[in-house]
């Protein structure tokens, strides 16, 4: 196994032992546990599931399916804390705010190889998904100017009208494996600084991030019970659903199980934000920076395995462009693959087995249907890791929209091309995709740049930036097939999200005043 990935597994085992999970045995696998009222709690499961790492396939640790009574506790508890916390301060709420960043920043390190023993990312990817949940935190500490309200004056004789947002009672995350710190991070912060409680599900792939950083929650002041959380699967998010104190549900994920939630909720009365699949192209102008533009290509077609919603998984070339496909694949080619504590990775494992196996398949079936391999990653063999789940740098050329390899969202180090004679082209296959998550054009001319941004059907547009994710005073704008919901996750849409709007419209009329005057002679009574 080596000396580097056996100090890797035993540093992490204390950080289980200590947040957030339970060995009976120093043998035996570590329980992760729930976390409830600021505990972290054995749950009285007799269902689990085993945790592997990706890089190994060696189980980690066993994640409960929380039981009906657990998950009811969690949100009870939280219910009732609600009555507190709702009426605090918003600069109490605020300085919790200011604190959890403080030591999100002291704890980087536990966070980012917690997410890399779980999740297979780079040690160096890892800590850009911290930081982008950072980011929420710090746009979180800001909530004083993100809820104040309106006042209008005199809008007739003597009466006035003024707004100001409340928060809406329980709410509930479901997040997630491919970003285990900066999903959760998108939803507790926001949902608590504007009054609410939450209970949150982790992925059951990846759950330490959000364990330590219940335990940096509790350590910043957040009181006992406004975040609590439960694990499992399908029975833990239908409970969700169908929770009636529970008034409203974040969740980024699968289309599937976006749709299941959306409908579900809704149908319940809930407030609803699904962010879901995508199929994100880059259109590359045959008068773009072909170094710049080879570059962002490839780092956003394999950074993280593919393994993220904004990953730009569809090239389409335009024009003469065509040609610099070879270089594509030689750059891609240069790409180091290992497990994702090992220095200078480029890209670890995809997180199971059968993530591989769907990867594999949907390669093999654009080559049944026409489409060239011209890189395969597929029988990539990382020395001293054979067990992992890795795919290398995979690409596929004369790629047509009605092949399964386009249609399908195949989350993996994949990246399929597509040829177009113009950009009304490249913009018309764009639009007739389903997906509105995120585009980007490659391109030094303004004009085609302002004619793309114009015309383009799609939620986040890029202009020489790949993965155009906005930093969280805009919001993660998502569109068409890609979300489901009206608000959409942080910034200002995250905070109405997490709000309801009271207003007070009052009369005080001029003629009742009283006279505030002092009165120094003797009172006569009347």
């Amino acid at each position: 196994m080596g000396r580097i990935l056996r100090n890797f597994l035993i540093s992490n085992r204390l950080k289980y032992i200590k947040y957030g999970v339970l060995s009976r045995h120093l043998s035996s696998v570590p329980n992760t546990k729930l976390f409830i009222d600021g505990k972290f709690v054995e749950s009285k499961t007799s269902e689990w599931i085993d945790l592997h790492n990706p890089a190994t396939n060696e189980v980690v640790t066993r994640v409960p399916k929380s039981t009906k009574g657990e998950m009811e506790w969690a949100v009870c508890n939280a219910k009732e804390t609600f009555k507190t916390w709702s009426q605090t301060s918003i600069l109490t709420r605020q300085q919790t705010m200011f604190r959890l960043q403080h030591l999100i920043k002291e704890n980087m390190n536990r966070l980012k190889e917690s997410i890399t023993l779980e999740q297979g990312k780079t040690i160096i990817d890892a800590e850009g998904d911290v930081h982008r949940g950072l980011q929420v935190v710090e746009h979180a500490c800001g909530v004083t100017n993100l809820q104040l309200g309106e006042t209008l004056t005199s809008i007739s004789r003597d009466m006035d009208t003024l707004s100001y947002r409340l928060p809406l009672g329980v709410c509930a995350g479901i997040t997630p494996f491919n970003f285990p710190a900066m999903i959760p991070l998108w939803m507790f912060p926001l949902a608590l600084v504007c009054g609410n409680t939450m209970v949150i599900k982790p992925s059951e792939r990846d759950p330490g991030a959000t364990m330590i950083l219940m335990e940096l929650a509790k350590e910043a002041g957040i009181p006992d019970g406004a975040v609590n959380v439960i694990h499992g699967a399908h029975e833990a998010v239908t409970f969700i659903c169908d929770n009636p104190t529970i008034k409203a549900i974040s969740f980024v994920g699968s289309d599937r199980a976006g749709q299941y939630i959306y409908e579900r909720g809704s149908k319940n009365g809930k407030r609803v934000q699904c962010n879901m699949g995508a199929k994100n192209h880059g259109v590359i102008m045959p008068d773009a920076n072909k170094e710049h533009t080879l570059n962002q290509l490839v780092g956003a077609a394999f950074g993280a395995a593919g393994q993220r919603c904004m990953a730009l998984s569809t090239a389409v070339f335009v024009g003469e462009a065509r040609n610099w496909i070879p270089e594509l694949v030689e750059r891609a080619k240069k790409l180091k693959v290992n497990a994702g504590h090992i220095p200078n990775t480029d890209l670890g494992p995809v997180i199971t087995p059968e993530s591989k196996k769907r990867i594999c398949s949907i390669v093999e079936s654009g080559v049944k249907e026409g489409a060239k391999l011209i890189l395969d990653g597929r029988s990539v063999v990382v020395p001293g890791f054979e067990k992992g789940n890795f795919v290398g740098p995979t690409i596929l050329a004369d790629v047509k929209p009605n092949m399964t390899c386009y249609k399908e969202e195949i989350f993996g180090p994949v990246l399929v091309t597509l040829s177009a004679d113009t950009i009304d082209d490249a913009i018309g296959l764009i639009n007739a995709n389903p997906y509105g998550n995120g585009t980007a054009v490659f391109t030094t001319n303004g004009a085609t740049a302002r004619k793309f941004i114009q015309e383009i059907d799609v939620g986040q547009v890029g202009v020489n930036v790949p993965i155009p994710v906005p930093l969280p005073m805009f919001s993660f704008t998502g569109s068409r097939g890609s979300f489901l919901g009206d608000a959409n996750f942080y910034g200002k849409a995250g905070v109405n999200f997490y709000s309801q709007i009271k207003t007070v419209t009052q009369l005080w009329r001029e003629q009742d005043s009283t006279d505030s005057r002092a009165a120094t002679s003797m009172p006569v009574m009347k």
